[in-house]
């Protein structure tokens, strides 16, 4: 039974309350006859949120069964954390907030009735956090593509371990932006309809013809015409794995209508050195600079620089060495990383470790603030070094 004005009245003086403490608009509130907490959840939202839902966007919870769920929009991932509130949440569809209400000094209390439709104790706290995408590399890595069949016939028609967008969506704990500006970075490329990474060595083929094109047509690396390049290699390979290759290592740009690619000196020497380094447990640092100089298409230049997250210099060997390490090879756990980090070496100086823990660093945070947390620095023949916080196991 709804209660009355007189009944709310009465209530008021029981608690010690004038009709002044409260607002004209009083809200009475019941519960309905089939009122269950489990029947919703809540799920606290920021006002870039808010805005999402607000235009129609949708959020979406991506994870397998074996991961933590995460929540995604278009652009951005969170972390999902259930946390516990000692005030009892109602749900009360038509509620109107006292921001809300008409302010009228002169009116009379007026009743309006609501029922409760449910009830909580805990919401859905969202925290925004880096994409989990290593996976996305070690999919696409089942079935790596090789090239065209040799002899011009039709490539069997396998789909599995081939992934479509939307396959990449359903497994991938990220959002579509993050998963296509990652596909970009591992130079993955769409053929038929699913998204694959080239065999290395095959990429690598790929460049290497477009490199001595440049060569033998006394091009400039910063002015390579598409359409000629796609005439004059399209008999060697597909057109489509020419202009991938292309974007892959150059930078794409109109002039008068026709379209270049301005190839980029630190990319071809950087893949270049992985081929050197993928078959070598270490290598001689003097020789591999020799070598990789040599290695690379004459008039580009080659630097360790240019190496940052892909291969580890010991200074301390004598004589130096090379190795590859590739940043996306480790562990993508923060705490796994440093672990594993300082497991291979027992101290770190902060430029050598820097490239490996830079993609770890959340929003507004620094890789200085990282070291702090997880690694403990001193000094060593006048060179700041970092090393473990905690006991590792070498």
């Amino acid at each position: 039974m709804s209660r009355t004005l007189e009944e709310v009245q009465a209530t008021l003086q029981i608690a010690k309350l004038t009709e002044d403490d409260l607002h004209n608009t009083i809200h009475c509130l019941t519960f309905g006859c089939s009122v269950s907490s489990g029947d919703y959840c809540l799920m606290e939202l920021d006002d870039t949120l808010c805005k999402h839902i607000e235009e129609g966007k949708s959020l979406v919870i991506r994870g397998d069964k074996d991961e933590r769920a995460i929540l995604c929009s278009e652009d951005n991932t969170y972390d999902l954390k259930i946390a516990d509130t000692s005030n009892l949440l109602l749900f009360v569809p038509g509620c109107l907030t006292p921001d809300q209400l008409t302010h009228d000094n002169q009116a009379s209390p007026q009743l309006v009735h609501a029922q409760i439709w449910g009830f909580s104790n805990s919401y859905w706290e969202l925290k925004k956090q880096r994409p989990k995408l290593k996976k996305l590399k070690k999919l696409l890595s089942e079935r790596l593509y090789e090239g065209p069949v040799i002899g011009g016939e039709e490539e069997e028609v396998v789909t599995e371990g081939k992934y479509t967008m939307g396959d990449l969506l359903n497994r991938i704990q990220a959002s579509k932006e993050e998963i296509e500006a990652q596909l970009q970075t591992i130079h993955a490329c769409e053929i038929d309809g699913y998204w694959r990474i080239l065999d290395f060595e095959y990429e690598m083929k790929l460049l290497g013809h477009v490199t001595q094109l440049v060569d033998s047509e006394s091009w400039s690396f910063s002015r390579v015409p598409l359409s000629v390049s796609l005439e004059e290699l399209g008999r060697l390979e597909p057109r489509e794995m020419i202009e991938h290759c292309l974007n892959c290592y150059g930078r794409r740009y109109k002039d008068n209508g026709e379209v270049f690619y301005a190839l980029s000196e630190d990319k071809v020497c950087r893949a270049t050195a992985q081929m050197l380094l993928q078959n070598a447990v270490k290598f001689n640092l003097a020789e591999f600079q020799e070598v990789w100089q040599q290695s690379v298409p004459e008039g580009m230049g080659t630097r360790l620089d240019q190496l940052k997250s892909l291969a580890l210099v010991d200074r301390r060997s004598k004589p130096e060495t090379i190795s590859l390490l590739r940043v996306e090879d480790l562990p993508e756990d923060t705490l796994e990383r440093f672990t594993h980090l300082f497991t291979m070496r027992e101290k770190w100086t902060e430029d050598d470790i820097t490239p490996y823990i830079k993609d770890l660093c959340g929003e507004k945070q620094t890789t200085g603030a990282l070291l702090t947390k997880y690694a403990r620095s001193s000094t060593q023949n006048g060179v700041k070094v970092f090393n473990s916080r905690r006991p590792v196991a070498t």
